[in-house]
């Protein structure tokens, strides 16, 4: 058993202090598969396929940050059965069976069987094609990969698991099959940081949003993380302590990363005045140290205070280092919204952002929803520099103070929505449209138009049908599918909105 373990890139540089966040390194095991008979019935060929099984392991190393176990080769039964404890105790949150040639479904049987890891089997053969003028039973072992496949899916069935995921392509040059890869260690980033997440909760759902309620304990049973209860005292608290020292260079750059207009036609909006940019700051400086503090990957929240009250001044105004936050690699979700925050979290570790959104008014014109919310956002998916703009009033919450404006990069984008259903089980709900830009309302909440197949109306009708929550996380990129693996591998219901 080797570790292979890949140069630690630095994270990229931030305009927070708190700086973004390192990715973390999911736990990647690959072994082989093989029938013993062969390597006395065909000198070198043992060698070659292990030769094989490292080429595919630098792939796996030159396209993501992972750690590497390679578990070698089991080519008979009792290499199957002694592989089983060291899966176990190798803390795997993702498992490769390299299909090196035929092999007996013996040696994946036991393994299916015992193990909850998701597996995927890889059947990459190193020649495109046989040389069939010199074809030869050896050359022929050599490709054949795909060979036991359907043996394999057949035993999984059998043994009461789901037949894996499976990649079929070729070694070498090979894009399609790359990318696959590439998707797979993505969705092991995923399963991991689901496994180890501390997700901060402050307060409660806005009381009328009945679809937003959730069991915390729930949320660890079907997803793993840890969910903090916190008090919101705990930043008021630092907001009470922060320093000019502190406060102004945050000021500083909140205005290097924004861009301050002058209003347009809401009469709610003003350009940003100095006492917001303050208090914004301020509040950016306290949520700093207390996610800090709280070890927190991600928040969601929604508390209100006596009017005029520090509490009330804090809570309505964390917009500002909330979507900081967010474009660094902390999703931070208002209103409260546990399941939304989760959905934000998987988007942002599949590197395809994760902003807080809900379905805005129709343009029956032109055939688009304004897809957007008010609150904090995902600004480094943004087109262009994010906007912000000093509200005299937050429609429908409690104070008053900057907002966060801007629309989605251009391109295609998925959303995702995690429901609870009447059983109490939760529910993805998966669609994928297109950003196009276009003017969007100025109010200081960011706004995307989003265009959906067949029609509006059509695609509208059926994702209400699905019972989403209101809210979903909103990404850039057509990641349906790979979202959908996802949800198959935490044993949870999606659907995709065709």
């Amino acid at each position: 058993m080797k570790n292979h373990t890949d140069v630690q890139i630095a994270p990229e540089e931030s305009s927070l202090s708190i700086g973004h966040r390192k990715k973390s390194r999911p736990r990647i095991g690959v072994f082989g598969v093989g029938y013993f008979k062969y390597w006395g019935q065909f000198d070198g060929l043992l060698d070659q396929l292990m030769q094989k099984q490292e080429v595919f392991i630098e792939k796996i190393s030159t396209g993501s940050q992972v750690d590497i176990i390679d578990f070698g080769l089991v080519d008979d039964v009792n290499k199957a059965y002694e592989l089983v404890p060291k899966l176990k105790a190798a803390n795997l949150d993702l498992i490769f069976c390299d299909m090196l040639t035929y092999a007996t479904s013996s040696t994946f049987g036991i393994i299916i069987k015992s193990l909850d890891t998701p597996i995927v089997l890889v059947a990459l053969q190193p020649d495109k094609a046989l040389d069939y003028a010199n074809a030869s039973t050896y050359l022929q072992l050599y490709n054949d990969d795909i060979c036991s496949l359907p043996e394999f899916a057949g035993v999984a069935v059998r043994m009461g698991k789901k037949v894996p995921e499976m990649i079929i392509g070729t070694l070498h040059d090979d894009p399609a099959a790359e990318a696959e890869i590439e998707e797979y260690c993505r969705i092991a980033a995923v399963l991991h940081d689901l496994k180890t997440a501390r997700i901060g909760h402050i307060g409660h759902p806005i009381e009328a949003m009945l679809d937003m309620h959730s069991d915390s304990t729930m949320l660890t049973a079907h997803f793993s993380p840890h969910i903090v209860q916190c008090e919101a005292h705990e930043i008021v608290t630092k907001f009470r302590t922060a320093t000019d020292e502190e406060i102004e260079p945050v000021k500083e750059r909140i205005l290097d990363f924004f861009d301050t207009p002058d209003p347009v036609s809401d009469p709610i909006s003003e350009k940003l005045k100095d006492s917001d940019l303050h208090i914004a700051a301020q509040v950016t400086v306290a949520l700093e140290k207390f996610v800090k503090e709280k070890n927190l990957d991600a928040l969601a929240y929604y508390y209100d205070g006596e009017d005029g009250s520090d509490t009330r001044i804090v809570m309505s105004n964390l917009i500002v280092g909330n979507s900081l936050l967010t474009g660094a690699g902390f999703p931070m979700c208002g209103e409260s919204d546990l399941k939304t925050c989760i959905a934000m979290l998987i988007m942002e570790r599949l590197g395809i952002g994760g902003s807080f959104a809900e379905f805005h008014p129709v343009d029956f014109k032109e055939d688009f929803v304004l897809v957007g919310h008010d609150g904090p956002h995902n600004i480094a998916i943004a087109e262009g520099r994010p906007v912000l703009r000093s509200l005299k009033k937050y429609h429908g919450k409690p104070g008053f103070g900057a907002g966060v404006e801007f629309q989605i990069k251009e391109g295609p984008i998925t959303m995702l929505s995690i429901s609870s259903t009447y059983e109490g089980k939760f529910k993805f709900v998966i669609a994928e449209g297109e950003s196009i830009k276009g003017p969007i309302p100025p109010t200081g909440n960011t706004n995307t138009r989003g265009f959906f197949k067949p029609d509006v109306r059509t695609f509208l009708k059926r994702w209400m049908k699905e019972g989403p929550t209101h809210h979903f996380a909103l990404g850039i990129g057509h990641h349906a599918g790979t979202i959908q693996k996802i949800a198959n591998y935490l044993n949870i219901e999606s659907v995709i909105i065709n």
